[in-house]
């Protein structure tokens, strides 16, 4: 392939997923690029402001226009909700409801905002995420693996290696692998209970980190196939293949931050 080949071929891909994704202006034209749908999933990098702050326009959006059913948080283990909290409820009442602490890794501040956004418009918050007590059980049954396939159940485990910096030994591989597998299936399962109780017409929104909601890896393959579902990702920085979503909401890169740095000094402690 010559030079000239490989620019056209470069800037053709380029063009596929810009097309494929199309950069919305406003929240207003994201949802008009989504909506209707019974379940609408917000991808996020954690520790991207803008992401939560997109995560609250679009509660405020839909409950404004009577479509919110809940909102759904990875960030709270499934069980605690809301549900029963008067809208002037304060922030204390609703972390006690949702057992929100700080120390589980998911800062308060972060997230307040889109959490009182529902809150407030009488909409239920529920806890989506697998609970601790069900982690150890979960490492050690493979029933999960065989429902997404082997080339997503290998994309998995090579996630886990790339996300631990490849500081995990070998064996704790498929046992941490199952955790993230358990913990799909538990949002899954949470977003379909919950559908089932908001009603036709509603909208259950997942907010969950962008491996989560990832329609090739994550809770989607866990839904039942008659259950229309919306992704949408938001990405820090420019991707370099098109994220498997149904929209991209792009922010500005992040700082440089060496999480393995960090992550070693974690395993020397």
């Amino acid at each position: 392939m010559n030079c000239r080949s490989a620019v056209s071929l470069a800037l053709s891909v380029a063009l596929l997923a810009a097309c494929a994704h199309p950069t919305p202006a406003s929240v207003p034209a994201l949802l008009a690029g989504v909506m209707p749908t019974p379940v609408l999933m917000l991808g996020e990098q954690h520790d991207a402001p803008e992401h939560q702050a997109l995560q609250r326009d679009v509660v405020q959006a839909l409950a404004a226009r009577g479509q919110l059913g809940a909102l759904v948080m990875e960030m709270a283990e499934q069980g605690r909700q809301t549900t029963g909290l008067p809208v002037d409820a304060s922030e204390a009442r609703v972390r006690e409801a949702l057992n929100w602490t700080d120390q589980g890794g998911w800062p308060w501040p972060a997230y307040s905002a889109v959490v009182m956004a529902a809150v407030r418009a009488g909409v239920p918050v529920l806890g989506g995420d697998l609970p601790r007590s069900q982690m150890t059980p979960a490492m050690a049954t493979d029933a999960l693996e065989s429902r997404i396939g082997s080339a997503a159940l290998q994309e998995q485990r090579q996630g886990i290696r790339e996300g631990h910096c490849d500081l995990l030994p070998e064996s704790q591989i498929g046992p941490m692998t199952r955790i993230q597998l358990a913990r799909d299936d538990t949002m899954a399962r949470t977003v379909v209970a919950t559908v089932e109780k908001a009603g036709a017409g509603k909208t259950v929104v997942l907010v969950a980190g962008n491996g989560h909601v990832r329609r090739d890896l994550g809770v989607p393959l866990y839904l039942p196939k008659t259950l229309g579902h919306r992704v949408v990702m938001a990405q820090a920085g420019a991707a370099k293949t098109a994220p498997p979503a149904d929209a991209v909401w792009p922010t500005p890169a992040r700082p440089p931050r060496d999480h393995c740095a960090e992550l070693r000094q974690q395993f020397k402690r």
